[in-house]
């Protein structure tokens, strides 16, 4: 079977927008058969629209059993050999001890138990089938401090013991899986973000931005097509097992 991404079938959760939206973008102009999921209809239909191959939208929410396993039965017809765990929440912007359960609950719900969930239902067929790729979208938060972002931050250090022990435990059956890190990404998240952190410390979004991007040694924050194309260069690699990919502009832990 060819390592490259054309060709294949690739599931990407949280495909309807933003980072999710340019990944199916990029596996279709590298002639991936894309299948967008989430849970607005018509965010993923928006995306498929946009492919430069045909494709598929199906609805979905990652944190609930019974609709992730009802995708997996709609997708029967299908060999997905690629799933990109894709679909997250940034969660609140707050100190630990002002952070409600039910919030912390929310964030782990979708991106560690979705990613949990969708590996369960569609890890079973690569297996057999003895070739298949995940990609685990975490962070470079979950390996640096992030202050009033410890649910997030949490979560996708979650998700990347996820990806190193799942490797370990599907590797053997030729099945590779991994991560990829991407650091503060352009784009109305992270503007979203510096606004609650503008709000939170009493500054304006410029210079909360201004704060984050200088612990970058480029200064600045990585794009939605440059962390896409990241994501179809690590499909290429067939010596790519267990590993964690930094995509940060040189954001440094500290």
């Amino acid at each position: 079977m060819s390592t490259g991404p054309a060709g294949r079938t690739a599931l990407v959760t949280g495909g309807g927008s933003n980072l999710g939206r340019a990944m199916c973008l990029a596996l279709a102009r590298d002639g991936v058969r894309v299948i967008a999921v989430g849970r607005r209809r018509d965010a993923v239909a928006g995306t498929v629209r946009l492919l430069a191959t045909p494709g598929r939208a199906e609805v979905v929410d990652v944190s609930d059993p019974g609709s992730v396993r009802d995708l997996a039965a709609t997708l029967a017809d299908e060999h997905v050999d690629v799933l990109v765990n894709n679909a997250g929440v940034p969660g609140p912007v707050r100190n630990l001890v002002d952070v409600e359960p039910g919030e912390w609950d929310d964030v782990f719900a979708v991106n560690v138990r979705g990613t949990y969930l969708m590996c369960r239902a569609f890890l079973p067929p690569m297996v057999t089938a003895g070739h298949g790729q995940v990609v685990n979208v975490a962070s470079v938060s979950g390996k640096r401090p992030l202050t009033a972002r410890t649910p997030y931050c949490a979560s996708k250090m979650a998700v990347l013991g996820l990806t190193t022990t799942l490797a370990a435990e599907v590797g053997p059956s030729g099945v590779l899986v991994n991560s990829l890190s991407p650091g503060p990404v352009r784009g109305p998240r992270m503007e979203r973000n510096f606004g609650l952190e503008a709000e939170r410390a009493g500054i304006t979004a410029a210079q909360a931005e201004e704060a984050f991007v200088s612990r970058a040694a480029l200064g600045r924050m990585v794009t939605e097509e440059e962390v896409a194309t990241a994501l179809v260069a690590m499909l290429g690699m067939p010596g790519l097992c267990a590993a964690d990919i930094d995509l940060s502009a040189g954001m440094v832990a500290r």
